[in-house]
């Protein structure tokens, strides 16, 4: 998820009290971070309006959803791919698909980093090698920068949006 500089200010020191009343009512579940600041920004109104209802992953559930999701595979490659996620949820251990995505989504060689405007001015894609960022102008965005451009307006421009937010 992704959180407003404003908001994470309310979470943090809650005016009205609500972000710690929330706090301690999810003190006690199991997997609390995926639901406590959807609660808190959608019991807000100067937040209810400001959500975007996606967690910008791709998972792969059952249908009606368990409580866990499938672990992703090969076969899941290409939904991962067109559907325009940042992120992907779950993964086995040393599940091919993992080394499939560092070498044909982030162009990562085996035991190297991901390459990108940080690192290519270096020509350094070895574990091990120094690099640096001199100029922040010298960045570039790769492909990925255009598959959640193309996420995010899709999000924002969809029929019925305005009647979306925290439902």
């Amino acid at each position: 998820m992704m959180l407003t500089h404003r908001f994470i200010e309310y979470c943090i020191w809650g005016w009205d009290n609500l972000p710690r009343t929330v706090l301690m009512y999810y003190a006690n579940f199991l997997s609390s971070p995926e639901g406590y600041f959807h609660t808190v920004i959608c019991n807000v109104p100067e937040f209810r309006n400001t959500t975007v209802n996606h967690d910008l992953h791709f998972i792969s559930w059952d249908n009606p959803p368990k409580q866990h999701p499938h672990y992703l595979t090969l076969n899941d490659f290409d939904g991962m791919l067109n559907s325009n996620a940042p992120f992907a949820r779950k993964f086995g251990r040393e599940d091919p698909v993992l080394d499939k995505i560092d070498q044909e989504i982030l162009g990562r060689q085996p035991d190297g980093f991901v390459p990108g405007g940080w690192l290519d001015l270096l020509n350094t894609t070895v574990k091990g090698k120094d690099f640096s960022v001199e100029r922040v102008q010298d960045l570039r965005p790769g492909p990925g920068a255009d598959r959640i451009k193309k996420l995010v307006t899709g999000l924002l421009t969809e029929e019925g949006f305005d009647d979306k937010h925290c439902v």
